[in-house]
């Protein structure tokens, strides 16, 4: 006789994971608000319970603050350099010690310089780096409040403006009285897509460091110069359909990578403000590997 408590709770991770699908292709694709809540209705049983289910699916950015903003080993700042006629802000964390530090860009996803990227600028602070989150929607005023907002404003952007607009901020920070001349990069989402780009951007990165981001074209392969470190989520069947032709590209150019996958993870299996997709397991491991990684490279 089959265990029907198995069977329900099979059938419960299986609507789970549409649903997280669904918003999946709601915050990276153009579904339209109104569509995504009647695709969601229809899974879970009418309007009232889509609306009801929606808090838990977006971020909560109350629980952003795992180091928190006046933390007083930290100094913060927000700074702004040129990048190709352009003037970009940033939010920049390091330790209050004056001592010089290998140097970290991090690369917001596609909701832009929030709450939880700046807390993973300030991780990566008290780490011991000199850590810089560039606003990419600096040159349209900045990242607003509303989410849905900044990732149609993302979404806007053109893709070799932004890649320079980021790449400027490697010689920013490698000439930085605090910096040691070291730089790396840490991306996420659609940040994530944005490190590959910039390891190909013909920059002095030395190291590069993608979380669940699209991957190069592969005509673009053979300009990759830094080290890559690639963190992927089993689940994530939208980004991971580009895994193996990159990664065929990579050992025929000879490309110097490390790549992970997380079993049973989801995109954005990093973001601890997203109850829906963090996956504490896998986010802790891929951080110690990319502390690890950046402490390898950027090393004088």
């Amino acid at each position: 006789m089959p265990d029907m408590r198995r069977t329900d709770q099979e059938r419960r991770n299986k609507l789970d994971q549409k649903i997280i699908d669904l918003y999946d292709e709601f915050t990276h694709g153009d579904m339209s608000r109104r569509d995504f809540l009647d695709r969601l209705a229809q899974l879970v049983g009418g309007a009232a319970a889509a609306l009801a289910l929606l808090p838990a699916l977006q971020n909560n950015y109350a629980q952003a603050q795992i180091i928190t903003e006046n933390d007083e080993r930290l100094a913060i700042s927000r700074v702004e350099y040129d990048a190709a006629g352009a003037k970009i802000t940033g939010y920049l964390a390091r330790l209050k010690d004056g001592a010089k530090r290998p140097a970290v860009i991090v690369i917001h996803e596609n909701r832009g310089l929030n709450p939880h990227i700046q807390d993973v600028t300030r991780r990566l602070a008290v780490e011991g780096f000199l850590a810089l989150a560039p606003d990419a929607l600096s040159p349209l005023g900045g990242t607003p409040a509303d989410e849905s907002k900044a990732t149609e404003m993302i979404g806007s952007l053109n893709a070799g403006e932004t890649v320079a607009r980021l790449a400027a901020a490697v010689p920013f920070l490698a000439s930085h009285e605090g910096s040691t001349g070291k730089v790396g990069v840490v991306g996420f989402c659609w940040g994530g897509g944005m490190v590959n780009r910039l390891a190909a951007a013909g920059t002095s990165l030395n190291a590069a460091i993608s979380y669940y981001g699209a991957q190069l074209p592969v005509a673009d392969v053979p300009k990759v110069s830094a080290p890559l470190l690639l963190h992927y989520a089993s689940l994530d069947q939208r980004i991971n359909a580009g895994i193996a032709d990159y990664e065929a590209a990579l050992k025929a150019n000879n490309k110097f990578y490390q790549m992970y996958m997380y079993e049973g993870a989801n995109h954005a299996f990093n973001n601890n403000t997203n109850a829906a997709r963090y996956n504490k397991e896998a986010a802790d491991l891929a951080w110690s590997r990319t502390i690890g990684f950046l402490k390898k490279y950027l090393s004088p």
